[in-house]
């Protein structure tokens, strides 16, 4: 030591801060990377969102052919009169 409180304090406090801004550094940057990951998982279930609606809307339109099919073939039982 350099026998001089004042400046074993002020190195001291230097070398704590330059260690806290290194972790701050890191946390930065791995906050950064976690948003990144966040947003391209929304963005896949934006897609499947949107996979799930274009299958629904196809089951419909099967639905509705193969409701036709079965009345222009009679197999389908006809309300009671």
């Amino acid at each position: 030591m350099s026998g001089n409180p004042d400046n074993d304090v002020l190195n001291f406090l230097r070398e704590q801060f330059a260690r806290v801004h290194t972790k701050l550094d890191n946390l930065t940057a791995g906050q950064l990377d976690l948003s990144r990951r966040v947003s391209s998982l929304e963005a896949q279930v934006a897609l499947l969102h949107g996979d799930f609606a274009n299958q629904s809307m196809r089951i419909d339109g099967i639905e509705q052919r193969l409701d036709r099919i079965e009345r222009r073939l009679d197999l389908v039982d006809q309300p009671a009169t």
